[in-house]
């Protein structure tokens, strides 16, 4: 996934010659408590976020110019990054949102914490046999009954409990991925367990064809 298939295309920007009273209307109407400072050309030029604006009005400041922060400062993506820059920047820099540039450097959306967290709660809702079928996919000659037959004896590794392949079948088509990551102890352990099913299966069809 790019930054612009993640980002908000309603997003709000201001000028540096706008008024902060009236920035500040702006974001309370929209609901939008960040935004791009950008020229006629709609270039970066600056970001202020609510709390700027508070503290302007309580220095009794009037421009937006005045409070911004400018573009050297700021944290942006262009819209073919990788979204995953999205995640890292936001949580490594505590970041509310981040403006995406276009080619010719203008704004043309912005990525906000909450467009992360929506973006994730819709991937945790995947099915677990949408991951398997894609595995199907990738290992080329090797059935989806091998693939749950192996599965299974995966899975009995891991837990210590005996389970059918058609038990286990059954399992991953009414489970989430968000479910599995959950009942796994977290994504490593759940890839691991996906590697490891990968793993066997190839190795048990090596040795079946030396027979």
């Amino acid at each position: 996934m790019k930054a612009k298939e993640m980002m908000d295309k309603d997003f709000i920007y201001v000028s540096p010659e706008d008024t902060i009273a009236d920035v500040s209307i702006k974001m309370e109407d929209s609901r939008r408590f960040t935004s791009p400072v950008v020229d006629n050309e709609m270039k970066l030029l600056g970001w202020v976020t609510s709390l700027d604006i508070t503290k302007g009005l309580r220095e009794k400041k009037n421009k937006i110019s005045e409070i911004m922060r400018p573009k050297d400062e700021i944290r942006y993506l262009h819209e073919n990054d990788p979204s995953r820059l999205a995640v890292i920047e936001t949580s490594n820099s505590k970041l509310i949102s981040i403006p995406v540039l276009d080619s010719n450097e203008a704004v043309i959306g912005v990525i906000r914490s909450f467009d992360i967290v929506d973006t994730l709660s819709s991937l945790y809702e995947v099915k677990v046999s949408k991951l398997y079928e894609a595995m199907e996919k990738q290992l080329k000659g090797v059935t989806w009954e091998e693939l749950m037959e192996a599965s299974a004896i995966i899975s009995q590794r891991t837990t210590g409990k005996r389970i059918k392949a058609e038990d286990y079948e059954r399992n991953i088509k009414n489970s989430t991925f968000g479910e599995a990551i959950w009942a796994t102890g977290g994504l490593e352990r759940f890839f691991a367990g996906l590697i490891a099913v990968g793993e066997l299966v190839i190795a048990r069809k090596v040795g079946r064809a030396r027979k």
